[in-house]
């Protein structure tokens, strides 16, 4: 797997959508990892092909790869060591991942919803706040932004807002 492997597998797919949808919306949706690639996807197809996917939904995202492993709890214990950030953080960009979520809104024009759960434990939602708020200075649209936060007390974490039985008419 690489991103520029990912990118390709996603335009491969929303061709065969495309081909098969008719008039039918067709949005890219991300959640943790896929957040990065939906987002990567959207911009090549605006910018490689100048068709605009109609929106882009992204669940628990990050502002880019690095931010991400670099906030991530499972590598607190690890970032106090010598070499965390040549063994872990630049290790991906040597891979050619860099998921540079944060760079790539501010060129996407297409609307964009980020979705996040504040007891996410996984993917820090100030990740999410930060990337919402560098699309929302980048989009000359302020409409075409959205940012939703889920409460603690739905215990929705990293994994479960599908299954809030309000999505459905947030996403619309």
């Amino acid at each position: 797997p690489s991103e520029n492997g990912f990118n390709t597998d996603v335009l491969a797919l929303y061709d065969w959508v495309k081909a098969r949808s008719g008039n039918s919306s067709i949005l890219f949706w991300g959640h943790s990892l896929g957040t990065g690639i939906a987002i990567n996807a959207a911009r090549k197809l605006q910018e490689e092909r100048g068709v605009q996917v109609d929106a882009v939904v992204v669940e628990s995202p990050y502002t880019n790869i690095r931010d991400a492993a670099a906030n991530i709890p499972i590598t607190k214990v690890y970032r106090q060591f010598p070499g965390f950030e040549y063994l872990i953080l630049d290790s991906m960009a040597r891979a050619g991942m860099f998921f540079r979520s944060d760079e790539n809104v501010k060129v996407l024009s297409c609307p964009l919803l980020i979705l996040h759960a504040e007891d996410d434990g996984v993917v820090p939602p100030k990740l999410g706040h930060k990337l919402y708020e560098t699309a929302l200075k980048a989009y000359k649209d302020k409409s075409k932004v959205k940012f939703i936060t889920f409460p603690k007390k739905l215990g929705l974490g990293h994994d479960y807002i599908s299954f809030n039985p309000e999505l459905p008419a947030l996403v619309k």
